[in-house]
């Protein structure tokens, strides 16, 4: 068959409008943390950066990191009502399950709040939740998602909204998906190369099923 055997999908900004969220804890994430000022349009400029080079940026040092990843998460699981699935993801997610593909989520958010956004029946259609994980930690997850799955890197399609999602499906041979809709700015994921740009959640189903669509760089 020509579709894939499994779809790895971020979380934040792929499937859930978290962003929106998460600009109401930014101030004082910020000032918690120790980190510059942020407004908003300085916030906005972050999103055409890599990861590092917001790092870099913001002159937040590697071991800080874990401890601002833990505070979201913490915040996030605290905010659950507050976050939202995009238009047309519900949709896709039964159209990509009853094509018989393996749905997975690897997402540095908790499992506890990826299954509250998500809400009870969806979370049926995913058969992997694979949440918690580091920030640049998600190749090594990749490979035991698919080795769970069952299948191989060329028969997995990963699916996120910034630039570390694509290096780790670089990292892990399997097809990188890159939508426009969350964090990073296009501009910023398409200079990394994915295989493919999804514009819409309905452009989704439609290439993991067939591999073919509109949806390719152009």
């Amino acid at each position: 068959m020509a579709r894939y055997d499994l779809v790895i999908f971020d979380f934040d900004g792929t499937l859930a409008d978290s962003l929106t969220w998460f600009r109401t804890e930014l101030a004082d994430l910020v000032d918690k943390h120790g980190l510059p000022p942020i407004d908003s349009e300085r916030a906005e400029e972050l999103r055409g950066l890599t990861p590092k080079q917001i790092m870099n940026e913001l002159s937040i040092p590697a071991w800080k990191v874990p401890f601002l990843a833990a505070d979201v998460r913490a915040r996030a699981a605290e905010n659950v009502d507050k976050i939202h699935l995009f238009d047309g993801i519900r949709a896709m997610i039964e159209d990509l399950s009853a094509a018989g593909i393996t749905l997975a989520v690897v997402s540095s958010n908790g499992e506890t709040a990826v299954r509250a956004v998500l809400g009870e029946d969806l979370c049926r259609h995913f058969e992997i939740f694979a949440c918690g994980a580091a920030l640049f930690g998600k190749a090594s997850i990749f490979r035991k998602v698919m080795k769970k799955a069952g299948t191989t890197a060329d028969r997995t399609l990963s699916i996120g909204d910034e630039v570390r999602d694509i290096e780790a499906a670089r990292e892990t041979h399997c097809v990188a998906g890159a939508v426009n809709w969350g964090f990073a700015t296009e501009a910023v994921l398409d200079a990394q190369d994915p295989d493919v740009m999804f514009r819409a959640p309905g452009e989704i189903a439609p290439y993991a099923i067939t591999r073919t669509s509109q949806a390719q760089r152009a």
